[in-house]
């Protein structure tokens, strides 16, 4: 495998998608990732569905790409034996059962280091790991309203709403692979592994970004607030001719002289000269900037703003993305061989790597190898004979 962590071993026993996700990014940088499934069904998100493709669900073709797939009963002999030698070979462990289950099992945190004192253990919980509320289970949307994240997302204060992804999940996995590649940068100084925890809770607060210190330090609460910014104005989705809408960012007040210069409006109108201002007018910034986009299409609006410099773009759907040459030219779409739907098309992974000092100048060394998301229990023959050297 090419990519800048191959070579180490990543034994994957999550299941769902906080950790799985962690899992496949550290796959596409190259890492072994083997993933240790439940007997018989296998990770839950096989049977999340529909869609399906054949019997293998989307959602779990979505989070585990670039591994291999034992079946293991951890409950048995030969189960907790097998899963002991793994553990003795990885670099890497990743769990996310609710707290005190993989104890149960016999694998403590003492036990696993015992094994393996490299081992670098990322484990990810719903709302951590200890505290008052440790034991609760984390399932995304949960994790949205009581992270504040839904409070934030919507069309107004009265009317939360989830983000259209389960974007708690996927943030603890990012926060997990970031935990991992740094534990294993430490491990080269120390030659120790250590544990790293994350939880959807800690992850979802860790992008609270402006608005978490609008709170802590200005004392504002903020609320859901539509399609447009809090802080920057104008800054949002607007309507304009056609029943078309587009996006724009005035993020400066030099962005704002040529946003009016364009469209015919007086950067000095009292009420709307600073963001400030802006800001607080709210609506009627809305209604004046949605006048004068009126008499134009979205792409005859788009190409105006363009060339005044102004950031702007549509809202897509998902078919329109993955349409996109700009998303292909990105390495976004992958072609895979799966075992028994045949050749599919996955998103890709999002990092690209480059060797800038190449005979003919900068050469790229992304991972291009990719492997389709595997069956259950596709790759145990192949592991056992690894494990047994």
């Amino acid at each position: 495998m090419s990519g800048p962590l191959a070579g180490y071993v990543v034994v994957d026993l999550t299941r769902a998608l906080a950790g799985p996700h962690a899992a496949m990014m550290l796959g596409d940088m190259g890492a072994r990732v083997i993933k240790v499934e439940q007997p018989g069904t296998g990770d839950d998100t096989r049977g999340w569905g529909p869609p399906f493709a054949g019997s293998e669900s989307t959602y779990f073709l979505s989070c585990n790409r670039n591994k291999q797939s034992i079946a293991l009963d951890l409950k048995s002999d030969d189960g907790q034996a097998t899963l002991e030698a793994l553990i003795r070979r990885a670099d890497v462990l990743l769990e996310n059962f609710r707290a005190g289950v993989l104890d149960r099992l016999g694998f403590t945190t003492a036990r696993l280091l015992e094994l393996n004192p490299r081992l670098v253990v990322l484990s990810i919980t719903g709302f951590g790991h200890d505290g008052p509320e440790a034991g609760r289970a984390g399932y995304d949307q949960i994790a949205q309203g009581e992270a504040g994240l839904m409070s934030l997302t919507g069309p107004g204060p009265d009317d939360p709403q989830r983000v259209g992804v389960p974007i708690g999940d996927l943030l603890a996995g990012m926060y997990g692979a970031y935990g991992v590649v740094s534990a294993l940068l430490e491990r080269e100084r120390t030659g120790r592994g250590q544990v790293v925890r994350t939880s959807l809770l800690a992850s979802i607060v860790g992008v609270h970004a402006f608005q978490g210190t609008r709170w802590t330090v200005a004392g504002e609460v903020g609320r859901a607030q539509g399609n447009h910014h809090p802080s920057i104005a104008p800054y949002g989705l607007f309507r304009c001719g056609g029943g078309g809408q587009v996006q724009i960012a005035v993020g400066s007040e030099g962005l704002w002289q040529r946003f009016c210069a364009e469209f015919g409006l007086d950067p000095q109108e009292p009420g709307l000269a600073t963001n400030a201002e802006r800001v607080a007018a709210g609506s009627r910034l809305v209604e004046r900037i949605e006048a004068v986009f009126a008499p134009f299409g979205p792409d005859e609006l788009l190409e105006r703003l363009a060339a005044t410099g102004v950031p702007a773009g549509r809202v897509r759907t998902l078919d329109e993305v993955y349409d996109w040459p700009q998303t292909r030219s990105q390495g976004l779409l992958i072609d895979v061989e799966h075992a028994s739907i045949g050749e599919i098309t996955l998103p890709g992974p999002p990092l690209r790597f480059f060797d800038p000092t190449g005979p003919d100048g900068e050469v790229e060394t992304t991972r291009a190898d990719h492997a389709a998301p595997p069956v259950l229990n596709a790759d145990e023959e192949e592991i056992r004979s690894w494990l047994a050297g």
